[in-house]
C-alpha cells in the first residue's frame, strides 16, 4: 500500500520542480552556458543553497528526471510479474522513454544537450550509471542466473537502445530492430545454452 506523502515531503517535491522548471526555461531561453546557478536560484526565488539541497551541480538541473529515469529502469527487472521474460520488460520501459524524450517540446532541449560539452559529458556519466544500476539489478534476479559479464553487457545495450533510438528518424522503428538483436544476445548468453 502506498502511503501518500507528506506535507513537508509534497512541498520539497513542488521546490524541486519549480527549480528544475526555472532553469529549463532560462536556459532555453538564454543560452545553458549564459545562465549562471545564481540567476537560477534567483529567478526560482530560492537561495542557491536549497538549489543545491536538491541538485548537485548545473548539469543536474537538466537532468532533473535522471533519478526517475534510472529507477523505472530497475522497476523494469524488479517489478516485472513472475516468470515475465526481462527483455520485454526493459523492451516496454525503453520504449515509454523514448517516446517521452522524442516529444515536440523534448526537441529544444536535445538541441541544447547536444551544443553543450558539458551536458553531454553529464548525460554520458548518468547513462554509465544507469547501466551499472540496471546491471545489478539484473544480476539480482535469481530467476534469470547470468554471469556479471552478461548482465552488464545487456544492461549496456538496454542504455544506448535508448539513446539511439532517441536520435533515430523512426525511434519506434528503432527499439523493436534494437530490442530484438538484445533479445538474441541475452538468449545466446542464458547458461542453458553454453556449451
Amino acid at each position: 500500500m502506498n502511503v501518500p506523502p507528506g506535507r513537508r515531503e509534497r512541498k520539497k517535491a513542488a521546490t524541486r520542480q519549480k527549480i528544475a522548471d526555472t532553469a529549463l526555461e532560462l536556459f532555453l531561453e538564454r543560452g545553458y552556458d549564459a545562465v549562471g546557478i545564481r540567476d537560477v536560484a534567483a529567478e526560482a526565488d530560492v537561495a542557491v543553497t536549497t538549489l543545491f539541497s536538491h541538485f548537485a551541480s548545473k548539469e543536474a538541473l537538466v537532468f532533473e528526471q535522471d533519478e526517475d529515469f534510472e529507477q523505472r529502469l530497475t522497476r523494469a527487472v524488479t517489478g516485472r510479474a513472475p516468470h515475465e521474460p526481462l527483455i520485454p520488460a526493459l523492451r516496454r520501459e525503453i520504449q515509454a522513454l523514448v517516446r517521452h524524450c522524442t516529444a515536440d517540446s523534448a526537441a529544444p532541449i536535445w538541441r541544447m544537450i547536444d551544443e553543450s560539452p558539458a551536458l553531454r559529458k553529464y548525460e554520458e556519466s548518468m547513462r554509465l550509471r544507469h547501466a551499472e544500476s540496471l546491471a545489478t539489478a539484473i544480476a539480482a534476479d535469481p530467476g534469470l542466473s547470468q554471469t556479471t559479464t552478461a548482465c552488464r553487457t545487456i544492461a549496456r545495450f538496454v542504455i544506448d537502445a535508448y539513446s539511439l533510438a532517441r536520435e533515430a528518424a523512426d525511434p519506434e522503428a528503432a527499439v523493436d530492430e534494437i530490442f530484438r538483436m538484445i533479445e538474441a544476445a541475452w538468449e545466446v548468453g542464458r547458461p542453458s545454452r553454453r556449451t
